[in-house]
């Protein structure tokens, strides 16, 4: 009994000090509202793009008065969408590949939304920031070290900021545990574990009938992401979506904002998983058995930190298994792991060397951000993830401000991609990361869920 007191006792204590951090006036933190109004323009209208399209019509401050895509089913599901809302139609960019050019040349537009194939990303991002338009991009926001580096100099170029939309930033739990962090309760942090470990297969395969399940086609004959998603898995050997785990990590880490990242180290399973599946679902002889896919079926990465910390990253689509982000986070006074949802705390858990529930800490540590607007963002996707990181976006779009996940963050994220597969080709040497800030890490602040605006 004693033990569960001083337990409890120390999570009041140290959660009061989080409330007092909470409670500093706002006005230390705002900057005076300069858009009332924004202009806001979606490329990619398929099924991420017309759900955070969804979302954003919900704000009568925003207007969306373009709209680029070259599937015309998902164009016309966008614009059912706008109407139900109350919203005008919008202008329709749908000539080629490269319409989206158009759009933003032509639309005086605040901001876009990208949601569209990967590899688009960056040259979407780039056209938008030049035409004077500030960019949310979906992730990764670059494939390669040229185009991280191209979206940086863009950026400070142009003075147009590019966000990173990495909504698992800001799950209820993960900034819980960066509240926790922050008030010390695992002391100094050693090592962060997070990953991209979700059985992917009935996505990149399907019949081209249903938006989900079905035959084991891709490409042309798919549907939706089934379209261009599995060719990455033929022609890449790496960790192709990195940043569902390294964000959240990354904020806890102060990563770009007092610590960097400095070199990662990448291994690969066999492949198995896809040519598996297309025997199991179409049978040997079907036409795609023959296709030879180059990933891995797990990934490893693992990254060292210029303030001497260690990240671990997965990645795992192919495999039958549960869904899991695989967080881990560790210090020198403790220990939190998600898929337990257990927490170890020395001298505040009741039994030394034995998991406690994390649900007590979580309610205690609970963010603000998530106490001020939960009941906003019931229903709006990924458990409320989706609410967060657009009003982000909308929000640093309003008052003019620099995002709380940026451009730096954009790319030192979507980096590791490139570089793993470079990891994995050399027999997993150890590859250097890019200081995509010019040294500016060493002074910047931390930003990210800092106050109720991020």
């Amino acid at each position: 009994m004693g033990k569960t007191m001083k337990r409890r006792e120390f999570i009041k204590t140290t959660a009061v000090a989080g409330v007092a951090a909470a409670l500093i006036p706002k006005s230390l933190f705002s900057s005076p509202v300069i858009n009332e109004r924004i202009k806001l323009g979606f490329i990619g209208t398929g099924m991420r793009g017309q759900w955070v399209l969804w979302l954003a019509a919900k704000y009568p401050e925003v207007d969306i008065p373009a709209i680029c895509d070259i599937d015309d089913g998902m164009i016309e599901s966008a614009l059912k969408i706008l109407k139900e809302a109350g919203k005008p139609e919008p202008r329709i960019y749908k000539e080629g590949d490269e319409d989206f050019r158009n759009m933003v040349g032509s639309e005086n537009l605040d901001g876009v939304y990208i949601a569209t194939p990967w590899e688009w990303h960056h040259p979407m991002a780039i056209a938008a920031m030049k035409h004077g338009i500030h960019v949310g991009t979906e992730v990764p926001a670059a494939l390669t070290v040229k185009d991280c580096w191209d979206l940086v100099n863009t950026s400070e170029q142009t003075e147009r900021r590019c966000m990173i939309m990495e909504n698992v930033c800001y799950r209820r739990d993960v900034m819980a545990v960066l509240n926790m962090v922050r008030q010390g309760l695992f002391g100094e942090l050693l090592h962060c574990q997070g990953g991209y470990q979700h059985d992917l297969r009935h996505v990149k395969f399907n019949d081209g009938k249903q938006p989900y399940g079905g035959g084991v086609e891709f490409g042309e004959s798919g549907y939706s992401e089934a379209k261009w998603r599995t060719q990455h898995s033929i022609d890449r050997n790496g960790d192709l979506y990195p940043t569902h785990g390294l964000g959240p990590v990354s904020t806890m880490l102060d990563i770009n904002r007092g610590n960097r990242m400095v070199h990662l180290t990448s291994t690969a399973t066999q492949s198995r998983g896809l040519h598996k599946y297309i025997i199991k679902k179409g049978g040997e002889d079907h036409p795609n058995a023959n296709v030879k896919f180059k990933l891995g079926d797990i990934v490893t990465t693992v990254i060292k930190c210029a303030n001497g910390q260690t990240i671990m990253l997965s990645h795992d689509t192919n495999s039958p298994r549960p869904y899991s982000l695989n967080f881990r986070v560790q210090g020198t006074k403790g220990i939190w792991m998600k898929d337990n949802n257990s927490i170890y705390i020395e001298g505040a858990s009741p039994e030394e060397h034995r998991w406690e529930p994390d649900e007590e800490y979580l309610k205690q540590y609970d963010h603000p951000l998530w106490k001020r607007f939960e009941d906003q963002a019931v229903g709006s996707g990924h458990g409320g993830m989706d609410f967060f990181i657009l009003r982000a976006f909308v929000e640093s779009l309003k008052r003019d401000v620099s995002p709380p996940i940026d451009v730096y963050d954009a790319v030192s994220m979507s980096v590791i991609c490139s570089l793993s597969e470079k990891s994995i080709r050399l027999n997993s040497a150890s590859v250097e990361i890019p200081d995509f800030t010019r040294g500016k890490w060493k002074t910047n602040k931390p930003i990210f869920g800092v106050n109720d605006q991020s």
